[in-house]
């Protein structure tokens, strides 16, 4: 729905902001503005250097209108034709010199104006919160940053200055050729209602079309992103024929749309044209009489039917430019509302230092929810000592991931507190609490870029040196030494081409070489293969090794070693104890024990309290 407003063709607030991306290269525009204005004078000058030569040299008039460049014109007709003739010249480069700088520079303004944006966009985008993205498609969001940025490049680059020119040549024309003849002026401007009706049905129809075509590109580009991501799947399922039909009929609302755009503009420009080659015709039969009559010179004859193309030209194009106006007032909208959506999660003013020895992680009586009164988390407490592993289980939804979400400030929590060494974490600076947590999570996502930049991850501090050792220490240095590139591996999108066993080995070693004083792992071994499961699980006791670790789980096996576990339920924390003293409560985290082994001895409850019992010498 927010794609399909347009809304009004100009709007001053919106216009004074987008006019201060020009301002840092206000001196180019000027120049631009000085080329624009010369641009005319020259495609003034053309018809009025016909009018003098036709009525000195080819058919003398007595009533022809005397102007300054007679007295520097010769008497000689072949010499005085020559004169001309350089000056037409001189007049047609120079309009074509001063076109090409003038477009020139506003393109150039434009690129870098449209640059500026799209950097504060990308800031923009990065600043706010989770909650934000949870709410909001990212297909919308890239359109911000392309589609609607592209639109206002065109109304700086082709638009805004253009309009200007347009307007320009036009009170020009009108002026000069009212100083040439009245009558005739008057006989021009006569076919002008008409011209003017035309083209607001042609703007009308085109600005319905251009609606239904950009929703049209969008829901093909959405189409598209779904099905290519989910290119297995759909091809398991055979559900090729399918996504066929549906995207014909897609593309086909886009194609009919883009028809009824190719029919507007086939009868527009033909009706102008009739319009115009009307005026002329009339301006023919006038300037005739008038001629016979002696009260008009052959000349300004000529020179109106050369001014009258230049006059219906302008018209034709602001018709397009109307559009163009419409349509970056509508795009600047959609981006000044996303550049001015607030980040309700920032830093203090003042932040409190971060301590700099280990500290305990406490939550006191915690609430949250994502929307409303919706408690995904109900009076939640509990603490970790420096240097404590901590496993967190439950079932699905039971708010596992929400505590670390809460813990990294990606949202804030409705009612309780919760501390570092202390200290509110809502008194600390953002990006310092962040940069004290290594997080490792249940779908790894690696960059473009090569192996180490991944591991590194922007943080250049990191050495060859480190980044070795982090990936031996997981055991990823035999996957990397197989490799020729090794460590200078490209990974392409999404890690494609890794297994998701190597990818998340790539992770461990990225939470690893940035050395964080806090752990966590969300699921980090719950999508890989039972050996990268072991090999996982070797390299966490290295990982954890002098850390405060919270480790989320749903496979037992994995945190059957932690300090201690706690176990959520419905948003509340019901358990909390080591593996064994959990298992001999025989409550929720037995229930889920028994549940996770029960295929290994055939179901029974006799089973799981075996396997129990032996857990520690396999753990």
């Amino acid at each position: 729905m927010e794609e399909e407003v347009l809304g009004k063709a100009y709007d001053s607030r919106l216009m004074s902001r987008l006019l201060g991306y020009l301002r840092p290269y206000a001196k180019v525009v000027l120049v631009a503005l000085v080329f624009l204005f010369l641009n005319a004078g020259f495609q003034i000058a053309g018809p009025m250097l016909t009018k003098i030569a036709i009525d000195r040299y080819l058919a003398p008039s007595a009533s022809q209108l005397h102007t300054p460049l007679d007295r520097y014109l010769s008497l000689d007709p072949y010499a005085g034709l020559g004169q001309i003739s350089l000056i037409y010249l001189f007049t047609i480069f120079a309009a074509l010199l001063c076109d090409f700088a003038e477009s020139y520079m506003m393109q150039w303004t434009g690129q870098k104006a449209m640059f500026d944006l799209r950097r504060q966009l990308m800031a923009q985008l990065q600043r706010l919160d989770p909650a934000y993205y949870d709410k909001n498609p990212v297909g919308r969001l890239v359109t911000r940053v392309t589609t609607d940025v592209d639109a206002l490049n065109e109304l700086f680059s082709s638009g805004l200055l253009m309009i200007l020119g347009d307007v320009l040549m036009l009170s020009l024309v009108i002026l000069t050729m009212y100083q040439l003849s009245p009558g005739m002026t008057g006989l021009l401007l006569a076919v002008m209602p008409f011209v003017i009706w035309v083209t607001v049905r042609f703007r009308n129809t085109v600005q319905q079309s251009y609606r239904r075509i950009r929703l049209a590109i969008a829901r093909i580009n959405a189409y598209l992103q779904e099905h290519i991501n989910g290119i297995a799947v759909l091809q398991l399922f055979n559900r090729e024929d399918r996504s066929r039909t549906e995207f014909e009929r897609i593309n086909r609302d886009h194609m009919e749309a883009f028809k009824d755009t190719i029919i507007a503009y086939g009868w527009f420009y033909p009706v102008v044209e009739f319009l115009s080659m009307l005026a002329l015709a009339s301006l023919l039969a006038y300037g005739g009489f008038r001629i016979r009559a002696g009260a008009l010179s052959l000349g300004v004859l000529v020179a109106f039917f050369q001014y009258g193309l230049r006059f219906f030209r302008p018209i034709q194009d602001l018709s397009e430019k109307y559009n163009i106006m419409q349509s970056a007032m509508a795009a600047g909208d959609r981006v000044f509302k996303l550049l001015d959506t607030p980040s309700l999660i920032q830093s203090p003013a003042q932040p409190r230092p971060f301590p700099q020895a280990p500290s305990a992680v406490e939550f006191d009586r915690v609430w949250f929810a994502y929307k409303d009164q919706d408690w995904v988390l109900r009076d939640v407490s509990f603490r970790i000592e420096p240097g404590e592993t901590v496993a967190v289980v439950g079932h699905t939804g039971a708010g596992k991931t929400t505590l670390t979400s809460l813990l990294l400030r990606f949202y804030d929590i409705q009612k309780g507190a919760i501390r570092i060494g202390g200290v509110d974490i809502r008194d600390f600076d953002l990006r310092e609490l962040r940069q004290r947590f290594g997080v490792v999570l249940q779908d790894p996502h690696l960059f473009t870029g090569t192996l180490a930049a991944n591991i590194r991850l922007g943080t250049p501090d990191i050495s060859d040196e480190q980044v070795a050792a982090a990936a031996g220490r997981v055991n990823l240095l035999d996957f990397v030494e197989r490799l020729p590139e090794r460590f200078g591996y490209t990974v392409r999108e999404r890690g494609s081409g890794l297994s998701t066993g190597q990818k998340q080995l790539i992770s461990f070693a990225r939470a690893l070489a940035h050395n964080p004083r806090y752990l966590i792992l969300d699921e980090a071994t719950s999508s890989v293969d039972t050996e990268t499961e072991f090999r996982i699980r070797d390299a966490l006791a290295k990982l954890v090794e002098g850390r405060t670790s919270i480790v989320i789980a749903h496979r037992l096996s994995t945190i059957q070693r932690a300090d201690r576990i706690l176990v959520m339920h419905r948003g509340q924390l019901r358990e909390s104890g080591t593996h064994q003293e959990l298992l001999a409560q025989r409550g929720i985290y037995w229930k889920l024990f028994q549940l996770q082994y029960k295929d290994q001895d055939g179901g029974g409850t006799k089973g799981a309290m075996e396997l129990a019992s032996n857990t520690e010498g396999r753990a």
